[in-house]
């Protein structure tokens, strides 16, 4: 079932070239719709709460043995969670583009369904040189995406999001092969802690080349030194960093938001930023959690440049959609914010942040793409008080800008309450105070949440101001009725709309709609599905805080330092 919901996409975007043109948005729809319910019934039909959810669907298959080379797939509940958004986002995209792409339709739906498979594949792969294959590939059905079916400067935004993305992965591949060899070089498979390990875990492969993702991850965090550690996670962070996007290399996020296409918006947002948080979590982290202690100060630093920068840069914008994709740059912050508490009220927040985000978010992108398939234009000079126009539009748009600006009773406000508290709680000057309920240690602390607070007072204040000049105040519209579209003919033949939504777009707003609500009032069970990932990086984290790693692997007969070991492993 984990391969049926990589091949589905693939499938329908092979019968997309052979469809007839009017029935090409029909077909790719199908296709979401069918991987949407085998996703579904994955994540509802089991309890996902269990340390071993998930193990019967693994799927391992010889690739290129002699390389150590395995294809395999596997999920727990914080994958399967992810993997459940982009299934869910995957007929949205389709749908809001009916009336959106008229032109090359064949060649926009068969890439915006390798991509799904793409995304879906990074989230259930078990092997590293896999994860990096679905992770590379991602850029290439966005490249397309970008660059024909953008808006005017859509070229140079295609190219800046490739060369930027494509830069900091070669530096993430050689981080993972540098952990396949250590492995296979400075790991002795007759060292009595690599037995234990192997003993507990059956799959582990100690000792010789593999890139399987258990294995690398216990090798390096229990052989490496902490400063070889410090090494291989700045380069995983090279890579991981920039698709978050973290400051400084977040500059080609905005300029790829606003020149991608409403579908593109919507899955840039809701699911391939989370690809680097995913990375960051899953496999940096857990590979190098001595590295990732040591880098989660200026990690801190840099994601509240982000949360009060990107803020500031917010309140000057004048296009919508700009407004927004600066905004994901200062939400993202808080997501890795809270990711490097390294206690469960951060890690929690961080992987609901990932969910919301992309609900949220991605559901302002498509009201943003509605307004500008009836005006053409994003300027809050040029539209406002649209409220009086559109009803149903301004009640959608106020719902989920509430739900980004972190409204009790709705999604963003968990995921913000969850990560600042978590980073209040991760100082070791804190820790032992009689006034701290629930202190953990760490290297951020209640100053560094302070901080971020004001970055949700600034996100509170651009995004009102936002509403006020587009939703409300006296009605100003465009005085030409131009087509202003760069996109190769992506609207010359679109059908003049009604003024309010249709029903196919409330149809695409209101399950967003419906879970911002429901994961607000209620995020218990998605919180217990996480549970069992987030416990395992904290105790990743914990592991090589108490216990520093060994520098090289125990030979058999070193009686010495083979029971001191011991020891520290069954410590762990």
């Amino acid at each position: 079932m984990l391969l049926a919901l990589i091949l589905i996409p693939l499938l329908t975007a092979a019968v997309v070239p052979l469809a007839p043109k009017r029935s090409v948005g029909q077909v790719a729809l199908l296709g979401t719709l069918v991987a949407l319910a085998l996703a579904a019934y994955l994540t509802l039909g089991r309890d996902w709460s269990g340390p071993d959810a998930g193990r019967d669907l693994a799927v391992s298959a010889p690739w290129m043995p002699e390389l150590g080379l395995v294809f395999k797939l596997g999920t727990d509940g914080l994958s399967m969670s992810l993997v459940a958004l982009t299934a869910l986002l995957g007929p949205i995209c389709v749908a809001c583009s009916f009336t959106a792409v008229t032109q090359r339709v064949r060649t926009y739906y068969g890439w915006l369904l390798v991509l799904q498979a793409a995304m879906t594949g990074v989230f259930l792969a078990r092997d590293m040189i896999l994860f990096y294959v679905f992770f590379e590939f991602t850029l290439v059905p966005m490249f397309v995406l970008i660059s024909l079916y953008g808006s005017t400067n859509r070229k140079a935004a295609a190219v800046k999001f490739f060369l930027y993305t494509f830069t900091g992965s070669v530096i993430a591949l050689a981080g993972i092969v540098y952990a396949a060899w250590f492995n296979a070089n400075r790991v002795d498979a007759a060292d009595p802690v690599a037995k234990a390990l192997v003993a507990a875990s059956p799959d582990l492969v100690l000792g010789r080349w593999t890139f399987d993702l258990a294995s690398l991850q216990a090798a390096a965090s229990r052989f490496m030194s902490a400063e070889t550690q410090w090494w291989v996670f700045l380069a995983l962070l090279c890579g991981f960093a920039v698709k978050v996007p973290l400051v400084p290399v977040h500059t080609w996020l905005p300029l790829a938001h606003t020149e991608a296409p409403t579908a593109g918006s919507v899955v840039l947002a809701g699911v391939l930023l989370k690809l680097g948080t995913y990375g960051l979590l899953k496999i940096a982290i857990g590979l190098c959690p001595a590295g990732a202690m040591a880098w989660a100060p200026t990690i801190g630093l840099l994601c509240l440049l982000g949360i009060v920068g990107a803020g500031l840069i917010c309140w000057v914008q004048t296009d919508v959609k700009k407004l927004v994709a600066y905004s994901s740059v200062a939400h993202l912050g808080f997501c890795v914010l809270g990711l490097f508490a390294f206690n469960d009220a951060g890690v929690q927040g961080s992987v609901l942040y990932m969910i919301n985000h992309g609900l949220s978010t991605g559901a302002l992108f498509l009201c943003i793409g509605m307004i500008y398939e009836r005006y053409h234009t994003r300027s809050m000079r040029e539209i406002g008080g649209l409220a009086a126009r559109m009803p149903i539009w301004a009640t959608f748009m106020v719902f989920f800008t509430m739900a980004s600006v972190g409204l009790p009773g709705l999604n963003g406000f968990v995921s913000e309450f969850l990560c600042l508290l978590g980073a209040f709680q991760a100082g070791d000057v804190w820790r032992s105070h009689p006034l701290t309920v629930g202190g953990t240690g760490g290297n951020l602390g209640p100053y560094v949440a302070a901080i971020a607070g004001t970055g949700m007072i600034i996100a509170a204040m651009y995004l009102l101001y936002m509403l006020g000049h587009v939703v409300f105040g006296p009605l100003r519209e465009p005085h030409h009725d131009e087509h202003h579209s760069a996109s190769g003919g992506a609207h010359d033949a679109e059908p003049r709309l009604p003024a309010d939504l249709t029903a196919r777009e409330i149809g695409v707003l209101a399950p967003l709609a419906v879970l911002c609500l429901v994961l607000g009032v209620y995020p218990k069970p998605l919180m217990r599905m996480v549970d069992p990932g987030v416990k395992e990086v904290i105790a990743a984290v914990e592991g090589a805080r108490t216990q520093r790693p060994a520098t090289r692997p125990v030979a058999e007969g070193d009686a010495g330092a083979a029971p001191a070991l011991a020891t520290q492993e069954a410590a762990r």
